[in-house]
């Protein structure tokens, strides 16, 4: 009896190449998820609002998800006016306690100097040709990283939640957070 033809009473069999054509469908099927498996996930929680320190979350979430990486960005505390449209455009540098500012704190200290330092170091941006914030913001988006509002913190400085970028996720809580990085392969504190 050949395999290719359906016995007289088996209506439901099927040819070989009806059964060659699902192999291959199920073979694409299970190629498709184990492509899905392999795609690293990072969360990284951003919790300082300092001009210096919105770049690292942005640049290296935006870096991750031009990879092909599933990434969120968790804005908490100070990290959150990141994402605030009306504070992100005027965060400033911390010339105090910085160990890296050419400067001794007594100077550092004084009135007017982490704008200075704030100003060189937009200058030096801009210069180099380097993504804004505000860029990096966009980009970010665009590539698909979710950016995400803590919504404790929402609460606590009294935010509302359209004062965030368009598609910023807001109301965001920790156990959600928590959710992400637990099924990250890599996980980052800024």
């Amino acid at each position: 009896m050949s395999t290719d033809t359906p016995s007289a009473g088996d209506s439901d069999s099927m040819t070989e190449a009806e059964l060659q054509a699902r192999i291959e469908e199920l073979e694409e099927t299970v190629a498709d998820l184990e492509a899905d498996d392999e795609q690293k996930k990072m969360t990284i929680v951003a919790t300082q609002g300092t001009f210096d320190m919105a770049y690292p979350p942005l640049i290296l979430a935006s870096t991750a998800a031009a990879f092909g990486w599933d990434v969120v960005v968790f804005h908490t505390f100070w990290g959150l006016d990141i994402l605030h449209e009306g504070k992100s455009g005027n965060l400033q540098l911390s010339a105090v306690g910085n160990p890296n500012m050419p400067m001794p704190n007594a100077l550092a200290a004084l009135p007017g100097m982490d704008r200075m330092a704030t100003r060189m170091m937009e200058k030096r941006i801009d210069d180099n040709g380097t993504a804004t914030i505000d860029e990096l913001i966009e980009l970010s988006l665009d590539q698909g990283v979710e950016l995400q509002a803590c919504q404790m913190t929402i609460e606590l400085m009294d935010y509302d939640e359209d004062d965030f970028y368009d598609d910023v996720t807001v109301g965001v809580g920790a156990a959600t957070a928590l959710q992400h990085m637990a099924e990250s392969d890599i996980q980052l504190l800024v």
